[in-house]
């Protein structure tokens, strides 16, 4: 009985010792397992379903701990080595990866490099070797990335980080400034952004509504969802009530931080690439309905500017006429009758409705004359206008030369149908983009304004019945040289004298010319300074071949304009004698880039295009030739606030 109770004894100790090593091993092992997964060894398998709370802080810390430019580059790669690691896993979208990363990146350059060397490159779970390589930037995205500052990675006045400053300031330096690009646009017009909190408001909001509907799917996600939605519709109440900065409330920059927190929550989560596509799109979609409303409303108001006269000229054009009935001049017509029928002096003819333009046509012009006595100019005027031009022409002298102002609307012309009003027309002026007939076929499209005779020009003949040759200029030109030696040109037979545009041949405007009736190889020419011999005009009946042309091509769905370029083209087919290009230079309205020297040799400047001198749309550099002209000690200039 002993021995038994004694063996009975020792195997209860064996089962219990064996019990205990049991649970021990049990112990051990369910501490074994955190470690493994605290070790990242957990890594190696794909988890389904978004990640949790618990998970993502420790990654965001980790994300957040760079505080100067190295340890910013090596955030970066953290980033490039885990994005190259989702892709290969899941294949998500690049708009996720776009919107997850918001904010200043490398350049497309760098980045590149950046990512193959973190695809080439084999990292070690947990090992030394990797974590030193991915706190040591590359070499060439060190060097490619200078630090301005050691002790910060934020440019405060800007709002970036140091290195994406450095690498927009580079591009900067590599646009290219020349006419036409929007980097020389950009430099003239630079402009301080305005409302800039308002913007930020909207594109937070942007965000916000791109990561709620994935936010809002989320288990055990509602604090976050909910803050999201109190978020938006905060700022949707503030912009609703707001459109600029100053009329934001004093709290906006914390509504601002709260939003920006729930944003930053947001990013920790995988969203729906659905939702951030369908958002980006009506983003894309609205930003694009929005700049196309723009640009057609921007050439609307460019053209209606360019086509209004201006406020100061509109007030001294009646202060003047109002003046005019006050105290009627005596303008000596008499005295103007005699030279105005001269046919030996020098007669020059202006169309114009442009106080302002025209006396500074005639001014330049008599400044520069060696002898003025024997000018004499033709001022050709509508009603509107007629008694203001003729105030102003009585009170300012010009030398000697002589001034008559005519209203077109009142002249009485013999062979003149009195059931057609006349008026006035302008020089019409054209638009034309072309290829130029000595360029080679991959040259840039050039662009021109052609200005042509009007209607009012072909009534020269009758208006001036006693004249046998006559010097058109156009309202928009500043002469800089002695005109005379115009008056002893040998025409041989032409009509016109005018500097011929070879680099457009009418064949390029068959178009609007037809096929057959002219030479196609003959050149364009252009109004501004024209020399018109009257006699040979008569007698060619010139007056009447245009009319002709005109009612020919005349339709229900076509402008007078266009008529007039037609007719007047083929109207002097082969009847332009050409005068040497230096005496002209055209182009000053509208063309940034002429030389200076150029301008300062050419006889005459010619403003055509829209871009007038007197108009605030005037190219600035060029303005100068122009206002120096002005009579500036009239008393109805300062009244009327004419600063041209």
């Amino acid at each position: 009985m002993k021995g038994g109770a004694s063996s009975y004894g020792y195997s209860a100790k064996r089962r219990w010792r064996g019990l205990v090593i049991g649970v021990l091993g049990l112990v051990i092992l369910s501490m074994l397992v955190p470690l493994v997964f605290l070790l990242g060894l957990h890594n190696g398998f794909r988890s389904a379903g978004y990640p949790s709370e618990q998970q993502r802080p420790t990654s965001a810390l980790k994300k957040k701990k760079p505080v100067n430019q190295e340890s910013r580059i090596g955030y970066d790669k953290y980033e490039v080595r885990d994005a190259w690691n989702e892709s290969e896993g899941d294949q998500s979208s690049h708009v996720c990866d776009l919107f997850r990363k918001l904010g200043p990146t490398l350049p497309k350059d760098v980045l590149r490099n950046f990512t193959n060397n973190a695809k080439n490159k084999t990292f070690g779970r947990g090992s030394k070797h990797n974590s030193q390589a991915t706190e040591v930037p590359p070499r060439s995205i060190a060097q490619s990335l200078p630090v301005k500052n050691q002790n910060t990675n934020v440019d405060a006045a800007v709002g970036l980080p140091l290195y994406a400053k450095d690498v927009v300031d580079d591009i900067g330096k590599l646009c290219e400034f020349k006419f036409g690009s929007y980097c020389h646009w950009r430099q003239e017009h630079r402009e301080e952004m305005k409302d800039s909190m308002v913007k930020k408001l909207k594109d937070q909001l942007f965000v916000a509504r791109a990561f709620y509907p994935s936010i809002a799917k989320l288990p055990r996600q509602d604090k976050l969802s909910r803050e999201l939605k109190l978020n938006i519709q905060e700022l949707e109440r503030v912009l609703s009530e707001s459109t600029t900065d100053v009329d934001l409330p004093p709290q906006i920059a914390k509504k601002l931080q709260r939003m920006e927190a729930a944003i930053a929550k947001a990013k920790l989560f995988h969203v729906e690439c659905n939702n951030v596509d369908k958002k980006l799109r009506q983003i894309y979609d609205m930003t694009e309905d929005e700049a196309n409303f723009h640009m057609k409303q921007s050439a609307f108001l460019y053209q209606l500017a360019v086509q209004t006269m201006p406020k100061s000229l509109h007030c001294l054009s009646m202060r003047l006429t109002v003046e005019y009935f006050k105290s009627p001049p005596n303008d000596m017509k008499l005295s103007m009758a005699e030279k105005s029928t001269d046919p030996m002096l020098h007669h020059y003819v202006i169309f114009s409705n442009n106080v302002l333009a025209s006396s500074v046509v005639i001014n330049s012009t008599v400044m520069h004359s060696k002898e003025s006595v024997n000018q004499v100019f033709h001022v050709l005027t509508d009603e509107q206008n007629y008694f203001a031009m003729k105030l102003w022409f009585l009170r300012n002298t010009y030398k000697e030369a002589t001034v008559q102002v005519l209203n077109m609307e009142s002249l009485k012309l013999d062979n003149h149908s009195k059931a057609t009003l006349l008026h006035l027309s302008l020089p019409e002026e054209f638009r034309v983009s072309f290829h130029s007939v000595d360029s080679p076929p991959m040259a840039p499209i050039r662009t021109e304004y052609m200005s042509i005779f009007s209607h009012s020009h072909y009534l020269l003949p009758k208006i001036f019945q006693n004249l046998n040759k006559v010097v058109v200029l156009d309202d928009d030109v500043v002469v800089q040289q002695d005109l005379s030696a115009l008056w002893s040109l040998d025409m041989g037979g032409k009509v016109n004298a005018a500097v011929q545009f070879c680099s457009l041949r009418l064949d390029q405007l068959k178009k609007y010319l037809g096929e057959n009736g002219y030479n196609k190889n003959s050149c364009a020419w252009m109004s501004g300074l024209n020399v018109i011999d009257l006699a040979r005009w008569r007698n060619l009946n010139l007056t009447e071949t245009f009319q002709r042309l005109a009612r020919e091509m005349t339709t229900h769905e076509e402008s007078i304009e266009a008529v007039a370029l037609r007719a007047s083209l083929l109207s002097f087919e082969g009847l332009i004698y050409a005068i040497d290009g230096g005496w002209i230079l055209s182009g000053l309205g509208h063309d940034y880039g002429i030389d200076i020297e150029a301008i300062s040799k050419a006889a005459i400047l010619h403003y055509n295009g829209n871009m007038k001198p007197w108009l605030e749309l005037g190219i600035p550099k060029y303005k100068h030739y122009w206002k120096k002209f002005l009579s500036r000690e009239d008393q109805f200039l300062s009244e009327c606030n004419v600063n041209s």
